[in-house]
């Protein structure tokens, strides 16, 4: 520490799968950190890369660790102690760890240069989510937001479901709720309502979601976005999940759709750009209901999609523009999510369900094509 102190904190790397490549996987720094918590996380990242049929598996990590409390030196000497640490289990072509909560392209800098340390040579491949000019991808920042849209639309083309003026409410204006919120504007969709964790904006005639991110950097909110006169209104997070609207978007936290208030849902779909937004219970009454759930390990995976084009840039020393970039994780999205769709049919089941089946039966071929089965 800065003190001259030696602190010993608690770190985690999980490897859950390889049998159809490298593990791949966030490292998060938080005070809530479990072995529990990440072999579930690497799990679902198994499935999240065999769901978009990418050659990657699943891992995950973190540390023990509130960053908020460290200095901007003492953050540095713990990112690259941890690296030092997992340096012999992690690798281009063995596990790739990524940004998660509460971890950066800064960090991941640190990464790169401690592991190239280790192993004498630059390898920049070792993570991905790196800045731009330290072999980062473009495209990457909007990428989560980019692969749910592209699956969005392609669902309400074959649904017959494509209708002009759509209604959008957006939970979690965050960085992926911004860009879907704009992405879908531009598309012609009309964004009605919006929310981040300290309050929610519901404008009946539609809003700019650009100008609500700029008011919001200025007020620290988007619930104080609007003005006397305005359509819009204030309300809650909890109200917001319950407005009447076509497509609903989850980017915010998990477990925000439960059994309390599953049955108040009045979207007719719901994308699920955050990890396990809507919970077991929830999810069989949004199914009674007829609620249609994009659930999150298709609708999201357009992050690590393209974390997937970073690391082949990486290795074969290459720099994809943005176009480059958004031309190729199109494919494969609308792809998942025909294969995802036809499982459904198949076994009459949630889409949900299917993206399990789907990607389980890609593990299962791989494990068993390893094995000789």
């Amino acid at each position: 520490m800065d003190s001259g102190e030696l602190r010993v904190f608690q770190g985690f790397r999980v490897q859950h799968n390889s049998a159809r490549g490298p593990f791949k996987g966030g490292i998060r720094y938080h005070t809530q950190v479990d072995m529990d918590e990440v072999k579930a996380l690497s799990t679902w990242m198994t499935l999240k890369c065999a769901v978009v049929n990418i050659p990657l598996g699943g891992g995950k990590g973190g540390v023990m660790v509130d960053p908020k409390e460290l200095s901007p030196k003492e953050l540095e000497a713990l990112t690259r102690a941890y690296t030092r640490a997992i340096a012999p289990l992690i690798g281009p072509e063995i596990d790739v760890p990524a940004p998660d909560v509460y971890t950066n392209a800064q960090i991941m800098g640190w990464m790169v240069d401690e592991y190239s340390k280790v192993r004498g040579m630059r390898v920049p491949g070792v993570v991905t989510g790196k800045a731009l000019d330290n072999g980062g991808s473009q495209g990457r920042d909007e990428a989560t937001s980019q692969g749910g849209v592209y699956v969005l639309r392609e669902m309400l083309k074959d649904y017959g479901l494509n209708k002009p003026g759509l209604t959008v409410v957006v939970q979690g204006f965050g960085n992926a709720g911004s860009h879907v919120a704009r992405m879908l504007a531009e598309d012609g969709f009309e964004i009605i309502g919006v929310s981040d964790s300290k309050g929610g904006l519901y404008c009946k005639k539609g809003l700019h979601p650009t100008e609500a991110l700029i008011c919001k950097t200025h007020t620290g909110s988007v619930g104080e976005c609007f003005t006397a006169g305005d359509t819009c209104e204030r309300i809650t997070n909890e109200q917001l999940l319950e407005l009447e609207c076509d497509i609903l978007v989850l980017s915010a936290l998990e477990n925000q759709i439960t059994e309390k208030n599953a049955a108040k849902v009045k979207a007719k779909i719901i994308l699920e750009l955050a990890n396990g937004p809507v919970s077991l219970e929830a999810d069989g009454i949004l199914k009674k209901n007829g609620v249609l759930v994009i659930p999150d390990i298709l609708a999201n995976a357009g992050g690590v999609t393209v974390s997937y084009f970073e690391l082949l840039q990486n290795l074969a020393h290459e720099t994809w523009t943005a176009e480059e970039v958004a031309k190729k994780l199109e494919p494969v999205m609308v792809a998942a999510w025909k294969d995802v769709d036809s499982t459904a049919k198949q076994y009459k089941s949630t889409l949900r369900e299917a993206a399990y089946i789907t990607a389980m039966k890609r593990l299962s071929d791989a494990i068993k094509l390893r094995q000789g089965l």
